[in-house]
């Protein structure tokens, strides 16, 4: 544990070392930094930085988050549930416990599949397309703009898609859903915040039921033309590329009930419930990982001309020189996005790098964490913290932990770059990970696939602190695009750049 005051506990150290960073930076940067300052602590350890936050036992080992995560399976922090409730009313999968967890997660699960996602391919191309045609107004126009909104609506637009078939169009206009989760998601709470304004504000339980609201009308509308379609359609089936999340989720539903009935009559008042929670928070959860994903991999592969070359010529050799063919190469071959091995390592090492979230558990009476020496950790009383950030840049298990290698992720077992079974983690593991992996993944590759060879987007951290002039730190460890808390983690400034087109490649 580091050096403890009997009155203020760690708050001392704590603000010691967060002084250094910006004033908006993540949190998940503390457990690091603490590491680096008392070299001997382990990496598990405790935290009290009371009256700001209930104890805290830090998790910065693959060992101790397989404990909480996997084996014991330790419940969700209790600040998770109220963080998100405005949203899901306590019914979303990424809070619900036990038998109801488990039942409806296997509901929700058949959308998710890998197969069923690679049939929507075609659907979230022309969403991609919408993207890429954005990216060419901002190269003729050569304007500065902030790529994580473009990220993020292009994100809402798939999960759009994807849960419901429809197209909230939040790129090219303003989405009423989309722009008021956006909103919301501003107005939430942990209820530990530091700053007690922020934390006790008095006009939030009013946004919260006003925004949840509005929300919940565009939903209720979704739905009755989802029904009508449904209905329309008079038991016929529809085309796999048109079945979204919601209409597989309904079957299995009705399934489970022992009564299947392929019109809306079968959405009962408890079925609604669930899968209008459940659609803004997929809508929650691709907000905060795959737009800050997307932001970060241009990020990364801009800052690395090597490998923006090694990406572009893997996408030559798969999918030929012409880019104009590329979309329908896809569309009639979907499956080769899954021939791309150097794509898959830029996008795990960024993940790696720049992790979206981190998990939060609820300590247990009879629950010890036990470290790599033995010892054993209590968690009555704690909310348990495994850091993702700081596991997957800890040097016992990552050579060159903070180094950009995409190149870690190719090497065959035993090499020194090798990954530690266990440690990447930015999806989570054990039976509660993250049920969008699958989407996320394939959306990333799509995305990198369609921009890499045709767009250069570079970062303009710099015009955006001239034009934005600030006081104190701008960077942590000379990142200028570090992580700040927006739902999960996102670049800081919402990633200011410009892009052009590429010219000369393949």
């Amino acid at each position: 544990m580091p050096p403890y005051h009997p009155v203020a506990g760690h708050l001392f150290e704590s603000a010691k070392l967060m002084v250094s960073l910006p004033a908006d930076a993540h949190g998940h940067y503390l457990p690091g930094r603490m590491m680096r300052a008392f070299p001997g602590l382990d990496s598990i350890f405790y935290i009290d930085n009371w009256p700001f936050s209930p104890p805290i036992l830090v998790i910065a080992s693959s060992e101790g988050a397989s404990q909480v995560a996997q084996v014991r399976v330790l419940p969700k922090f209790p600040a998770v549930r109220h963080y998100t409730w405005p949203l899901t009313g306590g019914l979303g999968l990424l809070t619900i416990e036990g038998s109801a967890w488990k039942v409806w997660r296997s509901i929700f699960n058949p959308g998710f599949s890998a197969d069923h996602l690679t049939s929507l391919i075609p659907g979230i191309m022309k969403d991609t397309h919408v993207f890429c045609d954005i990216l060419r107004d901002h190269a003729q126009t050569g304007d500065l703009f902030s790529l994580e909104k473009m990220t993020t609506n292009l994100t809402l637009d798939v999960i759009g898609r994807v849960t419901l078939d429809t197209e909230f169009n939040a790129q090219r206009t303003t989405n009423e859903l989309t722009s008021r989760l956006i909103h919301l998601i501003s107005w939430l709470s942990y209820g530990f915040e530091n700053n007690l304004w922020e934390r006790y504000h008095p006009f939030r339980p009013f946004v919260h039921w006003y925004t949840k609201r509005h929300m919940n009308r565009y939903l209720t509308r979704e739905f009755q033309k989802w029904a009508t379609l449904s209905n329309e359609a008079n038991g016929a089936e529809r085309p796999k590329s048109n079945q979204s999340v919601i209409d597989l989720a309904l079957h299995k539903y009705q399934v489970t009930q022992g009564s299947v009935n392929e019109t809306i009559t079968g959405m009962d008042a408890t079925f609604k419930a669930m899968a209008m929670s459940q659609i803004k928070e997929f809508m929650f959860a691709g907000h905060d990982t795959t737009s800050s994903s997307l932001d970060y991999i241009f990020h990364l592969v801009s800052s690395n001309p090597a490998t923006l070359q090694l990406l572009r010529a893997e996408h030559t050799q798969v999918f030929g020189a012409d880019l104009n063919r590329t979309d329908s190469i896809i569309t009639e071959k979907p499956h080769l996005l899954n021939q791309l091995p150097y794509t898959l390592a830029v996008i795990k090492e960024t993940l790696r790098l720049f992790p979206p979230a981190s998990s939060l558990r609820q300590g247990e009476p009879d629950f010890f964490v036990t470290d790599s020496a033995g010892r054993q950790y209590p968690t009555q009383g704690c909310l348990v913290w495994c850091v993702h950030h700081t596991i997957q840049r800890n040097p016992a298990y990552w050579p060159r932990p903070d180094d950009f290698i995409p190149e870690r992720w190719l090497v065959p077992k035993g090499h020194p770059l090798f990954p530690v079974e266990g440690t990447w983690r930015p999806f989570e593991l054990g039976p509660r990970h993250c049920i969008g992996q699958q989407l996320a993944l394939i959306e990333l590759k799509l995305v990198v696939v369609m921009t890499a060879r045709t767009f250069d987007i570079s970062p303009a951290y710099d015009e955006w602190d001239l034009l934005n002039p600030k006081k104190g730190p701008k960077t942590v460890d000379g990142e200028r695009a570090y992580q700040v808390v927006r739902g999960g983690a996102h670049p800081s400034d919402g990633f200011p750049c410009r892009v052009s087109v590429a010219t000369g490649e393949n």
